[in-house]
């Protein structure tokens, strides 16, 4: 049997989650397959940006001594599209017709937008019939000098990020390595999706969801497995998952019944970090250290499951990968609808979002039972209710913490 438990508040909880979490080390990445990644290391510019003078118009380079006595007839020396080049001097009264993003002579002073330009009749000719206040000129190095930093330590990739390195020339990049998590979901009860149902016997719903969630927090999941309520196999599964691993999930067997083994497992084969939480639903939820590796135990019941991934294992994936930017916090929100019931601990609705009268309101959507898991897909937020005898009104001041997928 198990000792009784002693229950923290989950701000404890995600404490000492977070204190055994370790960032991981770095890796060097294509960055065609960076998107979505961490930066381990601060990236700096090759070159200035543009590293040539360019021209910001289709239209007709000149030399800023010529800029007067419009309109005035200039004499045609060359065409200049993007990716050529003029590498002379123009003199006196001559011009290159040039296109956007193309390089600008050195010795040019502004460019004459195409518009402001009339044919002659001789096309080694042109007639420019106005000015511009700006030069329409790009100078080198206007955007980004050589050396500037581009992308600072711990920025999440995306894709301009992306296409800001490939345009100096940047192939790979060096990222935070994604952590490798482990999901095993225990229990005899469970059947996979598409095999017979047999009497009295649940489909697995929890492994593909912590496989999603998993993957959107940014994890690399290396192993899904499903094994019947067995200690001694239990512990096997454990053993050599923890030598793949940097966190190992489960769902079920973490109650106080007969067959609750990762239970047993955490309280006498493993550092126990908390046996339960002052939280519902899923204020059995564990964790422990097991041969040196970071395991969560959650609740076999999805909607349990559910709330406390978000709660304490995204936050916890996040320091794995690096995550500074992300603010894994409560934040301050209106109730939305009378909640009367009163909670031995604090409550976790599914909750969704909207703005009312300008402010954030949050509303319960579905069921708040553990077991319940038809309102999963359309929750946006964990609505808090603290433990008291009373619940929270409509209007009321809450908190909430928005999911980390949303």
């Amino acid at each position: 049997m198990l000792d009784k438990r002693v229950a923290i508040r989950v701000e404890e909880a995600q404490k000492k989650l977070m204190e055994n979490a370790v960032m991981l080390g770095a890796e060097e990445i294509e960055i065609a397959d960076a998107n979505g990644r961490i930066l381990a290391q601060e990236v700096k510019a090759t070159m200035a940006m543009p590293y040539f003078r360019r021209s910001g118009y289709d239209g007709f380079a000149i030399r800023a001594e010529d800029d007067a006595n419009y309109p005035r007839i200039f004499q045609v020396v060359a065409d200049v599209p993007c990716g050529s080049a003029y590498n002379h001097d123009l003199q006196e009264n001559e011009t290159v017709r040039i296109m956007t993003g193309a390089k600008v002579p050195e010795n040019a002073g502004k460019i004459i937008m195409l518009e402001q330009s009339r044919e002659t009749g001789d096309p080694a000719t042109i007639t420019l019939v106005n000015t511009h206040k700006n030069t329409n000129i790009t100078e080198r190095g206007e955007e980004f000098e050589a050396g500037a930093t581009l992308l600072q330590a711990h920025h999440h990739l995306n894709p301009g990020s992306i296409s800001l390195l490939a345009a100096f020339g940047i192939p790979n990049v060096t990222v935070f390595r994604r952590p490798r998590v482990a999901i095993l979901s225990t229990g005899s009860e469970l059947v996979q999706p598409g095999e017979p149902l047999p009497d009295g016997k649940i489909f697995n719903s929890n492994h593909l969801m912590l496989v999603a969630l998993a993957k959107d927090a940014g994890a690399e999941v290396i192993a899904v497995e499903q094994i019947e309520d067995d200690l001694a196999l239990t512990k096997n599964r454990l053993t050599d998952l923890a030598k793949q691993a940097d966190l190992i999930l489960t769902t079920g067997g973490v109650s106080v019944g007969d067959f609750d083994f990762m239970a047993i497992i955490a309280k006498e084969d493993a550092e126990l970090l908390y046996n339960k939480i002052q939280m519902r639903p899923g204020s059995v939820t564990t964790a422990m250290r097991y041969e040196n590796t970071l395991v969560a135990a959650l609740s076999g019941n999805p909607g349990a499951c559910f709330t406390a991934f978000h709660l304490l294992i995204a936050p916890v994936l996040a320091k794995m990968s690096g995550d500074i930017e992300t603010q894994f916090t409560f934040q301050p929100a209106k109730m939305g609808v009378d909640y009367p019931k009163n909670n031995a601990y604090d409550r976790f609705l599914r909750g969704q979002l909207l703005y009312e009268a300008g402010e954030l309101t949050a509303v319960p959507v579905g069921s708040d039972m553990s077991s319940a898991l038809g309102n999963l897909h359309l929750t946006e937020c964990l609505i808090k209710i603290p433990s008291g005898k009373t619940g929270k009104n409509k209007g009321e001041e809450i908190e909430i913490w928005r999911l980390s997928s949303k």
